[in-house]
């Protein structure tokens, strides 16, 4: 379900590991799609659409994007916050439906056992999802959804 909305179109593959130059986490490797449809002008402006992208994994890091020749981009240079690196309660969990970490825990609290999952899924089964383009990950967003709402449980 990772991939439920990335089409098999353009796919890369990185045969050399490069780590993030700022903290040296490993990185995942995006597609150049996912990095021009979220960078702002300004940034964009800047993109080597030739080279091969990878996210920071790191939460403590302020690398967002980086590519082998050390070229970065952070939070800043791009339209959304990232779930990832972001513990604002209005960060995106789903980008493409609006699902925010407070519209979740709010949903759960008022049903007990929360609709975002169902929700999303029957968008992903009717083909509404573009988290290709929407998701600073690149990813389907579910499975964040799915490890957000756990923690909630567990509090």
């Amino acid at each position: 379900m990772e991939d439920c909305c990335v089409s098999n179109n353009n796919s890369i593959t990185i045969d050399t590991e490069i780590n993030c130059p700022r903290c040296g986490s490993k990185g995942k490797d995006i597609k150049i799609i996912t990095i021009k449809s979220l960078l702002l002008p300004e940034a964009l402006a800047t993109l080597d659409a030739s080279e091969n992208y990878r996210m920071c994994s790191n939460q403590k890091c302020d690398v967002i994007y980086f590519n082998d020749k050390g070229g970065i981009f952070q939070a800043q240079d791009l339209k959304v916050p990232v779930f990832l690196k972001n513990d604002d309660q209005n960060c995106p969990v789903c980008y493409c439906f609006g699902w925010t970490r407070e519209k979740l825990k709010a949903d759960l609290e008022k049903t007990g056992s929360g609709t975002a999952e169902n929700e999303i899924s029957g968008h992903i089964k009717a083909g509404r999802c573009v988290c290709e383009v929407n998701n600073p990950e690149g990813s389907c967003c579910l499975n964040n959804v799915k490890k957000y709402l756990a923690s909630l449980l567990e509090i």
